[in-house]
């Protein structure tokens, strides 16, 4: 991945290692401690708050198990300080039934000493619920 210093290039490193497929070269950016929080449609195990790189492992587990992401665009980076917000969109069929919803997407990150500490994203629950009805 080579040396990302500043959170925006963190987070970058973090989009690209995610659009590559990459979970591990994801785990390799993130602080050990590292505070993982999504807010997403009720009953789904992506749902929630999760600690250490492990659990965000099986966090990422659970998104490709319960979504088949056809479209993911992170579209606008907003850099302050130690924190990093991204605005995006995505289009996901949801499994295993194979409706399509389209959402768009909040992530915020907080990184320290070139990793993420913290990482808060929702999208449109609503969206997201409704293809699984």
């Amino acid at each position: 991945m080579g040396t990302a210093s500043s959170p925006l290039e963190v987070v970058q490193a973090v989009y690209a290692a995610f659009g590559s497929g990459n979970i591990p070269g994801i785990l390799d950016l993130l602080a050990e401690d590292v505070d993982w929080t999504f807010r997403g449609a009720r009953g789904l195990a992506y749902t929630g708050t999760f600690r250490g790189r492990s659990a965000v492992e099986k966090w990422f587990g659970s998104v490709v198990q319960a979504d088949d992401i056809q479209a993911f665009e992170p579209r606008e980076f907003l850099a302050g300080g130690e924190h990093v917000t991204v605005l995006g969109w995505e289009r996901t069929r949801a499994l295993p039934d194979g409706k399509v919803f389209e959402t768009d997407w909040v992530h915020v990150f907080t990184v320290r000493g070139g990793r993420v500490a913290r990482f808060w994203g929702m999208y449109d629950t609503q969206a997201a619920a409704a293809a699984r009805s």
